[in-house]
């Protein structure tokens, strides 16, 4: 198998994953028939472009699945860099593209992307202290497992609110139990919200305020 060879694994790893890949939507398989007159040959296509991110350290872990937007230069260009739009100016709608060019072009892209991992890496670095600062704190007023647990999947998503029934699930506990510790950790959220910001908050019409501040 030629995955096997390229990523010097076994095949049944390579199939394991592939199978893994085409029940979750990733990639499409269908059967060909052998030219040499064999069984038929098993062949993967992938079916859309995304972008998988993992980052890995003490008190760090982010998985994340990205979806690539789609649309031409001209649609695309309002997320990209300043200095990439001479790139989307020249390739325009033109079905072809010189070999110099292109190599022009894909070299700018190159450096625009190193400038962006160089500072995602340092927010990642910067996320990894705040979360290794916030641990002795969370040990502290965390009485069990599951509730330093809980403290740390809000933490990992901060912005949104946390789907307790899918955590309830992952730790195999039941939704009220994990209602109840929901309750207790924001009062305690509250109670730092209150001591570090006073008790009144002032804030413009349509501020957003954070999703555990709702009950």
């Amino acid at each position: 198998m030629q995955l096997s060879e390229l990523l010097d694994i076994s095949q049944q790893a390579v199939v394991k994953h592939l199978r893994v890949l085409e029940e979750t939507g990733f990639v499409d398989s269908e059967k060909v028939p052998s030219v040499k007159g064999g069984p038929p040959k098993k062949m993967y296509t992938v079916n859309q472009s995304f972008s998988l991110r993992l980052d890995l350290g003490p008190n760090l872990f982010r998985a994340e699945h990205r979806t690539m937007p789609k649309g031409g230069p001209i649609r695309l260009s309002s997320n990209l860099p300043g200095d990439l739009d001479s790139v989307v100016d020249n390739i325009g709608t033109r079905r072809r593209l010189p070999l110099v060019e292109a190599m022009s072009m894909l070299s700018d892209m190159d450096k625009a992307l190193e400038r962006i991992d160089e500072q995602r890496d340092a927010i990642i670095a910067l996320h990894q202290q705040v979360m290794q600062k916030v641990a002795p704190t969370i040990d502290e007023s965390s009485e069990t497992y599951e509730e330093r647990q809980l403290a740390h999947a809000m933490l990992n998503h901060p912005r949104r609110p946390l789907d307790l029934d899918l955590f309830s699930q992952g730790l195999r506990i039941q939704s009220m139990d994990a209602e109840v510790m929901m309750d207790g950790l924001r009062e305690r959220l509250l109670r730092d919200f209150a001591a570090n910001t006073g008790s009144l908050v002032a804030a413009r019409e349509g501020t957003p305020l954070p999703w555990w501040l709702a009950r």
